[in-house]
């Protein structure tokens, strides 16, 4: 072997031995690179082998001739600070860090890597100011900064980084101005300065216009004012300009729209005035967005030539006019947002026919004429807002066949006609907003799964709530307010645990409310005022957690005021014109709650400030129990009024009970029915007759154990609805027990004719207790008897006696008995000149002429 062939190979083996080395040297400082940062799990895959270039199959890592060159290091977790052995990497071109945990000022030591052209330290947490020699990284051309916490003043070395494309310095906490020197970089293709409202006020440097390769120019938010000037149009390679939320004004230059490359442009957010220029000669333009502005005049009709275009966002200007009719042909149009104008005119009826329209917003306009029928052709309409204009029509059939639609929103319009069926069902609408309008029909059994808000209100919708409401599971809000809903308010509808308003005011709605409620936790408001609705106010909606506003004026609700509804934490209450009776709740009564309850006669409180009547003071000793009083007196009278009404209208007046009996018992029976009917055939037996049946006195065993059984007839057979009612207050009167009531065991049912067993009580009793000392107020229940009012209680007695003498025609009509009750509700010198004077003296002194006695046994009429 020759001198120079060996002199060669030791120089191959040589440098085979330094790569092996050097390989194994960057491996190494790439394991103290995971150790320096405690081991994020994302790079846990680093660790040592064999193989010198192991470390180059690593997907973080980029080797160029098994030298490191690149580190994709983003969003691994990594924390603390950069060390400075990582320029010992002496091939690094490449950093990107961006999406971590690293804090700290700018790393310095990254000077020492003097090969660096791409670095991404964003999305950090980097603080301080940038250094004074940034320009250090002189081959750098990507340098992104941005979403850290950066301040102070951008250096003027900045300038220095001739070969800088890509500068990103957004999102930060810079307080000082743009430097000049950001013009000497005349290679810089991307430059974005945009969210730092901290800088000081300043015009759009002139400086920019020196950039003459600048393709994106993004300074939204940056405290901009003055004016756009003339030099924009010198930014030929210009491609996207974003001077957004600002404080520019003025106009818009002419020569913005004369630059050929731009793409796309957004000046949102601004004070810019006057008219949008009507040349327009960019026609790579994709996107206009000049919204929230003052500008003035008509929309270009150029607009309609830009084939590109998919975004025109005008909204919230001045604009006016009619919207060109080309516009709608684009066939790239898929966002149009022009509310918040004064456009007038028809809507171009292209929208949608040619692109796949997804967003259509023309709210708040003069807009006549109907909405376009193809909007949704392209089936990726994502919504349809047009609401306060004077748009005219049924809604657009193709609306029935948008699955794609998110929200629908046409409030205050003058449309006509019905909701298509497949509008109701879209798969994914959430909002639908249709009120204000004319729209007529039923509501659907079923809606989207997805809808959340349904706001119907001032329509002329009718027919009844379905029972399947309980299916529209998400709804959140329903407001059907001034519609011609009827019927009843199904207990499916408290079913709706996500429902938070619910208005159905102004409707033809009646019956009861649910006296049970499923699922209405999240409920806060609940308006029902203007309909029909009656009975009492379930005491259900005084545990609903969230409730906070509850209207129910004007209809016919009745009875007491649950006494829990005070518990509520309402700051919106109505209740007036009903026809509640009794004291308001104790919470409810103060100033604030004045006006709550208008309108109720019946009503009391026990302060002045409520413009009710006073319930009870130490002054005034006129009932407050009154009610209490009379329902345990003289319930059973009262109660058997009706009662008998219905059973001379609808029974029987024959002796047959029918083939078919029916017992009904209210207590524990030591007789059959058998005995009863015996005991009615002998005529010996009978001890009263009444308008509506006779009365029997029946020894059940032989040995005097009797009872009273009264015997209703009629000559035609009950009708259904009689019938219930009839059950229903025979279940009223089995209910009453007290000692000075007898008690209702039973009722027999036939098809002609009904029977009721009392208890018997034999007939002298009030005439015998009254023979002797006693006197009325002797008989009154301690429970009840109050010194205040023992006149009208005796009143209230008398009345009792009267109504049960034995003769029916000495007996007060219904009229009568409410007359009097009513007047025993005045103060007691009231009770006595009226209730005394006007009844007692003129049939007390008739019926003692006919001998009756003070009291029958059993016998009820009326």
């Amino acid at each position: 072997m020759s001198k120079t062939s060996a002199a060669f190979l030791f120089v191959l083996i040589l440098t085979q031995a330094c790569s092996q080395l050097c390989d194994s040297q960057e491996q190494a400082i790439l394991l103290e690179l995971k150790q320096y940062w405690r081991n994020p799990s994302p790079i846990s895959h680093w660790i040592p082998s064999s193989n010198s270039s192991h470390h180059c199959s690593w997907p973080e890592i980029t080797c160029v001739n098994n030298s490191v060159t690149e580190l994709h290091l983003s969003d691994k977790t990594i924390g603390g600070t950069i060390p400075s052995f990582i320029c010992d990497l002496e091939s690094l071109t490449y950093i990107d860090l961006n999406y971590n945990n690293i804090g700290g000022e700018f790393p310095e030591v990254l000077f020492n890597c003097s090969k660096l052209e791409y670095l991404d330290l964003s999305q950090n947490y980097f603080v301080g100011e940038i250094p004074e020699d940034i320009d250090s990284l002189a081959r750098l051309r990507y340098l992104n900064l941005e979403s850290n916490n950066f301040s102070g003043q951008i250096p003027a070395a900045i300038g220095g980084l001739q070969e800088l494309r890509h500068l990103q310095l957004s999102s930060n906490q810079f307080n000082g101005s743009f430097p000049p020197e950001i013009g000497n970089l005349s290679q810089l293709e991307y430059l974005s300065l945009a969210f730092n409202d901290k800088f000081l006020p300043s015009k759009l440097p002139s400086c920019f216009k020196q950039l003459k390769k600048l393709k994106t120019l993004w300074m939204s938010e940056t405290n901009l004012i003055g004016e756009i000037t003339l030099m924009i149009a010198d930014m030929t390679a210009l491609e996207v300009l974003d001077l957004s939320q600002n404080e520019l004004t003025g106009k818009i230059p002419d020569g913005l729209f004369l630059l050929m490359n731009l793409k796309e442009i957004y000046l949102y957010s601004n004070k810019l005035s006057g008219e949008i220029p009507q040349v327009i000669k960019s026609s790579n333009l994709k996107m206009i967005d000049f919204s929230e502005n003052k500008l003035t005049g008509t929309i270009p009709t150029d607009i309609g030539k830009l084939e590109h275009l998919s975004g025109l966002v005008l909204f919230s200007n001045q604009l006016s006019g009619e919207i060109p009719e080309s516009i709608g042909r684009i066939s790239t149009l898929t966002d149009v947002r022009l509310f918040s104008n004064n456009l007038s005119g028809t809507l171009p009826p292209d929208f949608g026919r040619y692109s796949m329209l997804q967003k259509f917003e023309v709210a708040s306009n003069k807009l006549t004429g109907k909405l376009p029928e193809h909007l949704c052709n392209g089936g990726k309409l994502l919504g349809v807002v047009a609401f306060d204009n004077n748009l005219t029509g049924e809604l657009p059939k193709s609306l029935g066949n948008c699955n794609s639609l998110l929200i629908v929103d046409l409030r205050n319009n003058g449309l006509t006609g019905s909701i298509p069926d497949g509008l109701w069902t879209s798969l994914n609408l959430s909002n639908l907003f249709i009120s204000d309008n004319f729209f007529t029909g039923e509501l659907p059994k079923k809606v989207s799964d997805n809808l959340s808000r349904l706001v119907i209100s001032n329509n002329r919708f009718f027919g009844k709530i379905p029972v399947e409401v309980n299916q529209w599971r998400n709804l959140s809000v329903f407001n059907a307010s001034n519609n011609f809903f009827n019927g009843t308010i199904p207990r499916e509808l408290t079913a709706l645990s996500s429902l938070t308003i619910l208005l159905l005011d102004q409707n033809q709605l009646h019956g009861f409310l649910p006296s049970d409620i499923i699922s209405w936790r999240s409920l806060n408001t609940l308006n029902l005022s203007q309909n029909k609705l009656s009975g009492q106010i379930p005491e259900s909606l005084c545990f609903l957690p969230n409730l906070v506003e509850l209207e129910l004026s004007s209809n016919q609700f009745a009875g007491l005021i649950p006494p829990k509804l005070g518990l509520l934490k309402l700051t919106s209450l109505n209740l007036s014109s009903n026809h509640l009776i009794g004291s308001i709740p104790k919470e409810f009564q103060n100033a604030e709650y004045s006006n709550c309850f208008l309108n109720n006669s019946g009503l009391c409180a026990n302060s002045a400030d409520m413009n009710l009547d006073i319930c009870y003071s130490p002054k005034s000793c006129y009932p407050q129990n009154l009610i209490l009083i009379s329902s345990i007196l003289v319930a059973v009278f009262v109660l058997s009024l009706p009662f008998s009404f219905f059973m001379t209208r609808f029974y029987w007046r024959n002796h047959e009970l029918g083939s078919i009996l029916e017992c009904t018992a209210f207590q524990t029976l030591n007789f059959t029915m058998g005995s009863i009917l015996l005991g009615l055939k002998d005529q010996a037996n009978k001890i009263g007759e009444g308008g509506s049946g006779e009365v029997y006195r029946v020894d059940l065993t032989g040995n005097n154990n009797f009872v009273a059984v009264k015997k209703i007839s009629n000559s035609n057979k009950l009708e259904e609805q009689m019938e219930k009612e009839f059950q229903a207050e025979v279940m009223t009167l089995s209910r009453i027990k007290h000692s000075n009531i007898v008690n209702l065991m039973c009722c027999i049912s036939g098809e002609n004719s009904k029977l009721l067993v009392y208890e018997y009580m034999e007939n002298e009793w009030a005439q015998h207790y009254f023979q002797g000392s006693n006197s009325i107020v002797d008989a009154l229940d301690q429970d009840v008897k109050e010194a205040c009012h023992l006149n009208q209680m005796c009143n209230v007695f008398k009345l009792g006696i009267y109504c049960t003498r034995t003769l029916p025609s000495t007996r007060p009509c219904m009229r009568t008995v409410v007359q009097l009750l009513l007047q025993s509700a005045h103060p007691p010198h009231y009770q006595v000149m009226n209730a005394e004077k006007k009844y007692e003296t003129t049939r007390l002194i008739q019926n003692s002429k006919d001998g009756s006695s003070s009291g029958s046994s059993n016998v009820e009429s009326v």
